[in-house]
Order: C-alpha cells, then sequence, then structure tokens
C-alpha cells in the first residue's frame, strides 16, 4: 500500500497520462449527481435516485484500478467496468447513500446545539473517514468481483482502522481538491476532480505494482 502523499502525487502523473479516457465516467458521475440535485430540489423524494450513481462510481473504481495496475487505460475498459460491476454498484450505491444521509442528519442534530457543537466536529472528522471508506469499499470491490462484498467491507474497514490519520489526511486532500474543482468550474465533473480521487484511492488501497517497488 502507499502512503496517502505519494497516492496523490501517483494519481497526478496517471491523470495526465490518462485524462481524456477517464472524461466520460467522470462527466457521465457527475451528470448524475447534479441531475439527482436538481430533481431533489423540486421533489425531495427523487433523492433517492442517487443511488443511480452507483453503477458510475464502479465503473470509475473499476478504471482507477486497471490505471493503478497497468498503467494504461482504454476507453473500453469504462465500458466494462460498467457492464460488469453495475449490481455491485447498485448495492454501493444504496449503502454510501444511507450510511452518508446519516451522518449529515447527525450533523445538523448536534449543531443546533450549544453544548453539543464539539460532537458535531465529531461528526465531520467520522463522515470524512467515511466518504474515504466508501471509495476504498468501492475500489476492493471492483478489484476482486469473485469476493464476497462484506468481505470487501471487513478489508475497507480494516484498512481505515489500521490507517486511521493516513485515511483523513487522503480525505481532506482530496475534499479540498474536489472543492477547488467546484469553485474553478462550477461541476467538479468538469475538472477530472472525481477520476482523480479514484485513482488516488486505489493507490492508497492497493498493493504496489511490482515494478513500481522495485
Amino acid at each position: 500500500m502507499t502512503a496517502s502523499g505519494e497516492a496523490l502525487r501517483l494519481a497526478a502523473r496517471d491523470l495526465f497520462q490518462n485524462s481524456w479516457r477517464l472524461v466520460p465516467l467522470n462527466a457521465l458521475f457527475g451528470a448524475v449527481l447534479v441531475a439527482v440535485g436538481i430533481g431533489a430540489y423540486a421533489v425531495r423524494a427523487s433523492a433517492v435516485l442517487v443511488v443511480l450513481a452507483g453503477p458510475i462510481a464502479a465503473a470509475l473504481a473499476h478504471a482507477a484500478v486497471t490505471v493503478v495496475r497497468t498503467g494504461n487505460l482504454t476507453l473500453a475498459d469504462g465500458v466494462a467496468g460498467l457492464r460488469e460491476h453495475w449490481r455491485r454498484g447498485l448495492v454501493l450505491g444504496t449503502l454510501a447513500s444511507g450510511l452518508l444521509l446519516l451522518g449529515v442528519v447527525a450533523f445538523r442534530f448536534y449543531a443546533r446545539s450549544t453544548f453539543a457543537w464539539p460532537l458535531a466536529f465529531v461528526t465531520l472528522y467520522l463522515v470524512l473517514l467515511l466518504g474515504v471508506y466508501l471509495v476504498v469499499l468501492w475500489t476492493l470491490a471492483v478489484s476482486e468481483p469473485e469476493r464476497p462484498l462484506r468481505a470487501a467491507a471487513r478489508s475497507a474497514a480494516e484498512l481505515v482502522a489500521r490507517r486511521p490519520g493516513a485515511t483523513a489526511a487522503l480525505g481532506l486532500a482530496l475534499l479540498f481538491v474536489n472543492l477547488v474543482g467546484i469553485a474553478a468550474a462550477v461541476m467538479p465533473f468538469l475538472t477530472l476532480t472525481v477520476a482523480y480521487s479514484f485513482v488516488a484511492v486505489a493507490h492508497f488501497a492497493l498493493p504496489r505494482p511490482i515494478e513500481e517497488e522495485l
């Protein structure tokens, strides 16, 4: 596995070499989130459609794993990832939506209280770790599709628990990158920050290729 700083550096290198191949998946993922956000503003019940981003996230994770393992990516890899992992993507999209919604509700609850505001900061920290955990889970789930999803979830939890500081540092860095992307281009999928995040987490969570260790 790779340190958080090294994972960010390697992801920048990989993004430079394969950026145009990641554009379609990155744009599709962002477009789905934006469409769900607009729909939820009009009809709150439509927010549940955010789970549809799950299969696209799985395809992005598949592309990221391919880049980390081979150093190269083709447009066909993204299509293959979507076709192979869309079911797992739906399951993980549902899980991610539920957990993140729970985190948001908890933060708003604690933030309203004069005495419980320290718990709001703890909640923010946990939500940050949870966000990285979910991307790690997506990465592990698609890197070994024959492995049961529960086993992948357990491995992702063990990785985060074993490296909480590095995980939080990576999460903060990726949060900053995506916020900069939003500020620069209104929508983060226009600046490939989502794809970059998946590649960085893949470097962080997966064993380093043999040629990089030598």
